[in-house]
């Protein structure tokens, strides 16, 4: 049997100032891991892409500077920065280890040797599952097996040619240039072909040009399927990627960080990625045409990333296979949506560099998935349309095909809280809708009274809205006044969940259970609905983002809203 909103609000409300207050007291005794599984207002450990790792101390002149996992909100980070920690924390994953679990085990004393028996097919493919500095030393134990090594396919990851296979640890710059010999010789040695190819240790500058050029070569040649390509520790002006980068026709999946793109408009005719379906672009120095001519030379690719660029860009989408873009810690003056015909997800995650951007939806029928949103920053336009405060919906306002719709905003803000109404109306078959309040310096207005009193019907809100999550609650009076508007007008409302901002002072936990009391007595407009709420995971109101979740396709959950 479900219940009303009136008996799980009351109960709710009833109990909600209690525990943000004993959650505050400094007598409060230290939970036990049971007590944690009963209280949903002590945290659980953060989702484990969000951790950053322990740095390993077996490696003398390690530099930990690059360790994966540093949140992009981190203070003293620049977008640049941030955006680089966040892609190190995303590489996918080798499809070889240098910690393999063993699965079976001779019997004691049994000496006889039975791999050996193995047909050729079956040695190739052990051979090919091995990190390349131990698949080459399978050559050593007969002719045989050298054949074997040579005709099986290479997984070349720089960082498994460490010391110790350490995978998770870059070398100081001292270092790095061994490593980078022995790629060298590992492309000159094996004849491909390289299904996978992750070079992230390397200190390349303008010495290295005609190694630079001679990898890529060979990349080219020798059928490179995956690459990672990451300098360090940012790109150099004047290095750019070689234009043999274009001529790698089996590539399904590129990775590049930290370069210089190639010049383009040089590119001779036929240069392109045939096969590319992924591209991700971290801390790169490239042009409005650079990005237009990789989508224009990429028939079949469908994930597109930007993230910390480290230019200015006019971002054109005009791809008729593109199905996921990510533009996120990059500074854009433009994000338009030209001509996207398979476009489902867009996803735009502003950095420290708060700047405006006009983001413009042409043709994307099947765009189902769109945010964060930010009424403060993003100038909307629908077809030829400049979305303002007060414009009415209509054909050529509206996106009916998005139905996650994520926004954030500053609730102390006039001008945000006046553009929100009119941002809801351009999605009128909104399903899930998720609300990240921001932090708002200076006094809080009353502005936000009227939203509530003289907001017109909104449709989403009337007739589609089906989930609400509301991230960071502060306490302002314009955020429950929002909520009380979802509460009174939304009539197929199942869920709301609300995310307490976790370092709040103890008043303002009592003030907040105060005014949750209140929000129970309204008068809902969905007797099915149920208001669940906790504090915060994430503290200090970060932005929960996973760059490897959202450009997965079968992940339904890329905002982390469960």
């Amino acid at each position: 049997m479900r219940v009303g909103p009136a008996f799980w609000s009351c109960r709710v409300a009833r109990s909600v100032e209690a525990r943000l207050t004993h959650a505050s007291s400094p007598k409060r005794p230290k939970p036990s891991p049971s007590s944690a599984k009963k209280n949903p207002l002590l945290l659980p450990p953060p989702p484990r892409a969000l951790r950053r790792p322990a740095p390993p101390t077996d490696l003398v002149g390690a530099d930990t500077t690059m360790l994966p996992g540093i949140a992009p909100e981190t203070p003293g980070l620049s977008d640049g920065a941030g955006a680089l920690e966040l892609l190190y924390a995303s590489f996918p994953v080798s499809p070889v280890s240098t910690f393999p679990s063993l699965c079976c085990a001779a019997a004691d004393g049994d000496k006889t040797d039975r791999v050996s028996r193995l047909p050729e097919d079956v040695l190739r493919r052990v051979v090919s599952l091995l990190p390349a500095k131990d698949g080459a030393r399978t050559t050593v134990l007969s002719s045989r097996w050298r054949g074997l090594w040579h005709s099986a396919p290479l997984v070349l990851v720089d960082t498994h040619l460490l010391p110790g296979g350490a995978a998770g640890v870059r070398p100081a710059r001292a270092r790095a240039g061994a490593v980078s010999r022995f790629v060298s010789a590992a492309l000159e040695a094996h004849p491909g072909p390289f299904p996978f190819a992750s070079f992230t240790c390397s200190f390349l500058d303008g010495a290295h040009r005609r190694v630079l050029a001679r990898w890529f070569q060979l990349l080219a040649t020798k059928g490179v399927k995956q690459l990672i390509f990451a300098n360090r520790p940012a790109p150099l002006p004047g290095l750019r990627l070689p234009s043999s980068l274009f001529s790698c026709p089996y590539l399904r999946r590129l990775w590049i960080c930290a370069w210089v793109f190639p010049e383009t408009a040089t590119l001779p005719r036929g240069a392109g990625f045939p096969n590319l379906r992924e591209l991700v672009l971290g801390r790169t120095v490239m042009e409005d045409k650079d990005l237009e001519f990789v989508l224009g030379v990429s028939p079949v690719l469908e994930i597109l990333v930007v993230a910390g660029s480290e230019t200015r860009l006019h971002a054109c989408l005009a791809s008729p296979s593109l199905r996921c873009a990510q533009l996120c810690l990059s500074a854009l003056d433009e994000v338009a949506v030209v001509d996207a015909p398979s476009l489902e997800r867009l996803f735009l995650i502003s950095g420290m560099t708060k700047m405006s951007t006009t983001v413009k939806i042409g043709h994307a029928p099947k765009l189902r998935l769109l945010g964060y949103l930010e009424p403060g920053m993003h100038i909307m336009q629908i077809g030829n349309t400049i979305i303002k405060a007060g414009t009415k919906a209509s054909a050529s306002t509206t996106v009916s095909s998005v139905q996650m719709l994520a926004l954030q905003l500053h609730f102390g803000v006039p001008g945000e809280i006046k553009m929100l109404p009119s941002f809801l109306r351009c999605f009128p078959s909104v399903e899930t809708l998720i609300v990240q309040s921001m932090d708002t310096s200076g006094p809080a207005t009353k502005l936000s009274v009227k939203f509530r009193q003289g907001t017109s019907p909104i449709e989403c809100v009337q007739s589609q809205l089906k989930t609400l999550f509301f991230r960071e609650l502060q306490g302002h009076r314009g955020e429950f006044h929002f909520l009380t508007f979802i509460a009174e007008n939304a009539q197929k409302l199942e869920r709301m969940y609300i995310w307490v901002k976790e370092d709040l002072s103890y008043p303002a936990k009592v003030s907040m259970g105060a005014k949750l009391r209140a929000l129970e007595s309204a008068n809902w407009a969905s007797r099915d609905c149920k208001m669940l709420f906790r504090t915060s995971k994430f503290p200090g109101g970060g932005t929960p983002f996973n760059l490897a979740m959202g450009v997965d396709l079968s992940f339904a959950d890329p905002f982390f809203c469960h």
